[in-house]
């Protein structure tokens, strides 16, 4: 039984493989992302050639709705071009990925609402859109996800200077690499689920906002004195969620590695613009006279979102467990 909470990363990708078997004959993996409980509304389109063979198979797992089928094209899929339809509308991107026979590596193409189609040339042939696909995957999954951005801020208030600010993000950022890259390529063991995670997630922000509360107070703690400790711990368990997007697209680990790299180096460059952003805004207010309720906004802020998502995923725990 799958619990009800909505994902803090809405925009999860479509995945669609082709893998030649014989002559005209493929099979096909369609992976169709569901929000909020509902399908999307996206599908792929091939060549009129194409008709499939057998039974459809369909699972759903996770947050997708996985489709397996046999595609049998009497003039062959190399050098045709397919779409996947409802693209526009949907505003999802589909990761296409195939292989045919004699060609030893898979080509990987991006598609999106503005380019929906994709001509399907020799699969050794160069593939960078895939790249970029992974890139802005990581940067969308950190910009997305209101309680990784909110752990951020709580990590801005409680570190002093810049030395310690610089120290703590840091070690947020090299915490949850480690663990994003061992969790996608399945080195995490079975308690980590999804359940689990988000609920870890939701109690890091509810301390992250109770230390800054204590730190306004003239208050002490180990949080206080070592904000980049307490950051490396907790960026470990923000690394397996990290992970979630790439672990959907059960890719293999030769394409993984590149994959991941290039997510984490996506997460990263959000992670520092976003950062860039609140020092902004933030800087300048510090040469304002404003009321010092005005100043603890964020705080609070940061405290009573925590209080809440672990009081809502610690429910959903407890009634459908940790998967």
């Amino acid at each position: 039984m799958h619990s009800p909470i909505a994902s803090s990363h809405q925009l999860l990708p479509g995945y669609l493989e082709l893998e030649q078997q014989t002559s005209g004959l493929y099979s096909v993996l369609w992976k169709v992302p569901l929000q909020q409980g509902r399908l999307l509304p996206i599908a792929p389109r091939f060549p009129s050639s194409c008709h499939l063979q057998g039974d459809l198979e369909s699972v759903i797992e996770s947050s997708a709705w996985i489709y397996r089928a046999t595609l049998r094209c009497t003039s062959g899929l190399e050098g045709q071009t397919i779409a996947i339809d409802g693209l526009g509308a949907a505003g999802n991107d589909v990761l296409v990925r195939y292989k045919w026979i004699g060609h030893a590596s898979p080509r990987t193409i991006l598609l999106n609402g503005e380019q929906p189609s994709a001509y399907l040339g020799s699969a050794g042939a160069d593939g960078h859109s895939g790249w970029v696909f992974y890139l802005r995957l990581g940067v969308q999954h950190i910009l997305s996800g209101v309680d990784h951005l909110l752990f951020l801020v709580g990590l801005l208030l409680l570190a002093q200077g810049r030395w310690a600010l610089l120290k703590t993000v840091t070690a947020f950022t090299i915490a949850h690499s480690l663990t994003l890259g061992s969790a996608t390529v399945g080195w995490a063991g079975p308690w980590v689920g999804p359940v689990n995670v988000e609920t870890a997630i939701a109690l890091s922000i509810l301390i992250l906002g109770v230390e800054v509360a204590r730190k306004w107070a003239g208050k002490d703690s180990f949080t206080i004195r070592y904000p980049w400790l307490v950051a490396f711990g907790f960026g470990l368990v923000h690394g397996l969620a990290f992970a979630s997007d790439l672990a959907e697209l059960n890719l293999p680990i030769g394409e993984m590695i590149v994959a991941v790299l290039l997510f984490n180096l996506g997460v990263e460059i959000g992670q520092v613009g976003f950062i860039v952003l609140v020092l902004g805004l933030v800087l300048p207010l510090r040469t304002r006279s404003l009321p010092t309720w005005v100043r603890r906004i964020p705080g609070y802020a940061v405290g009573v979102a925590g209080a809440f998502w672990t009081f809502e995923r610690t429910t959903a725990l407890f009634l459908y467990g940790g998967g």
